[in-house]
């Protein structure tokens, strides 16, 4: 009976060396997995499970710690500028986004906290104080909340819902995504201080229009940051709508060009079978190939077969610089993009590298011939893409050209494959393979997944 009344008057009375405890448990085992639950569901975080439990341990311990030796509420402030840290060199996500994810789920927390909070204390009659650091009123407030944030994070991932920041924004708009969240932020910190110092003070319509109005904020932002991502991605297609119709009219005109020369192809043809000459076929034969490659080649560079609009940018742009030049261009493309285990950004930018590189050294052969190659090796559980062309110096060492600065041409920086290194560096399940022959310089990119 002792027992039961010292664990009565242990929950039932302020006690904040039971709530610290109590804190530590939830924190640990819910609140920062919860906080990873939002930015994984919410930003469609790939990650390892070194990866998820690094950030969940390294969050519960610096939330811990400045439980315990920074004043509250400013220790949030420290946990936002933490978060911010950790998601961009945990997960390895650009400013914007680590921005965004850092104060996002502080911002879920804090609309249900807020909105649970003054309906919470009126339920049960309590002041502020007594929510705070009697164990029996402060712990289910904190079960409620997380469960809350659970179920929201639930619907995240079963709805299928995501934040889906376009990686080329523009400087405007990153610039006025950016200080939104800079500004909501400051907007949480302000928040927490008010809450935590004079809830008890405030009228509860000034705390409950406070409430409103930080909703309508958060809600005009997610608004106006969807607004923007709809114009890049509008603005995006426009693009390669734009690239597709020139593909198109080429094309048009190449069919046109057979459809007139149709007759004499194939009366040149009957030509060389009634005089039995083979060997005059076979050379009429390989140059008529060559235009019907360069039909096939027009035919795969369509958005619907390349399906991601800077990949086909991309492609279409070099496929052209090639074409300019007097480069054969060979192109295989059975890959869907949308399986691309990789960040686009660093993919394209690792297949610039390689295609400006290829196209410099064919133009200066006599022989010019580029091959691009996208396929799935599902044996070996990658995707590849391989670029190989004909090249001049047969001397050229493999080795060196990934150093920083080496270059054989005057006044190029020599930086774009150590670029390339530095970003290989950065993602685990992903190789570059370089190697060369008589007539062909290769480099295969291998995307494991």
């Amino acid at each position: 009976m002792d027992i039961f009344n010292s664990f009565w008057n242990a929950i039932t009375t302020p006690n904040q060396l039971l709530i610290n405890i109590c804190y530590i448990f939830l924190n640990i085992f819910i609140e920062a997995p919860l906080m990873f639950l939002l930015i994984r569901n919410a930003f469609k975080v790939d990650c390892s499970k070194r990866q998820k439990y690094t950030y969940i341990i390294t969050t519960a311990s610096i939330a811990l710690l400045a439980m315990f030796l920074i004043k509250s509420p400013y220790n949030v402030i420290f946990n936002y500028i933490s978060a911010f840290v950790l998601v961009h060199f945990i997960f390895k996500m650009n400013i914007l986004k680590t921005l965004i994810a850092a104060v996002y789920p502080g911002i879920i927390f804090s609309l249900v906290g807020g909105l649970i909070f003054t309906p919470y204390l009126n339920i049960f009659d309590i002041s502020t104080e007594q929510a705070t650091t009697i164990p029996i009123f402060r712990i289910p407030f904190s079960i409620l909340m997380y469960l809350i944030v659970y179920i929201f994070a639930f619907i995240l991932k079963y709805r299928k819902i995501a934040i889906n920041i376009i990686e080329n924004f523009d400087k405007t708009n990153k610039s006025i995504v950016t200080l939104n969240f800079i500004f909501g932020f400051f907007n949480i910190v302000m928040q927490v201080i008010l809450t935590y110092n004079y809830t008890d003070i405030l009228p509860i319509q000034f705390t409950f229009f406070n409430f409103i109005s930080l909703i309508i904020y958060f809600g005009l932002s997610f608004f106006s940051l969807a607004k923007i991502m709809s114009l890049a991605t509008t603005k995006q297609k426009l693009e390669s709508s734009e690239e597709y119709n020139k593909t198109l009219h080429i094309l048009h005109d190449n069919v046109r060009g057979f459809k007139h020369d149709f007759d004499n192809i194939v009366t040149t043809i009957g030509g060389y079978i009634k005089t039995n000459d083979m060997k005059g076929l076979e050379k009429y034969y390989s140059q008529l190939q060559e235009d019907c490659e360069k039909v096939n080649n027009l035919y795969i560079l369509n958005p619907d077969i390349v399906n991601n609009p800077g990949i086909y940018n991309l492609l279409t742009t070099k496929y052209n610089q090639a074409e300019e030049k007097g480069i054969k261009v060979n192109l295989t493309f059975l890959l869907d993009l949308n399986d691309i285990n990789m960040k686009i950004y660093e993919f394209t930018r690792i297949l610039g590298i390689l295609l400006d590189n290829s196209i410099e050294a064919t133009s200066e052969c006599d022989k010019k011939v580029l091959n691009i190659v996208f396929r799935n090796d599902t044996k070996n559980n990658r995707n590849i893409v391989l670029i190989e062309n004909t090249y001049k110096n047969k001397d050229i060492d493999i080795n060196t050209i990934f150093n920083k600065g080496y270059s054989e041409k005057e006044n190029h920086t020599g930086l774009g494959l150590w670029e390339i290194t530095q970003i290989l560096k950065k993602n685990n399940n992903v190789n570059l393979t370089t190697t060369k022959d008589d007539e062909y310089f290769s480099q295969q990119l291998e995307i494991y997944y």
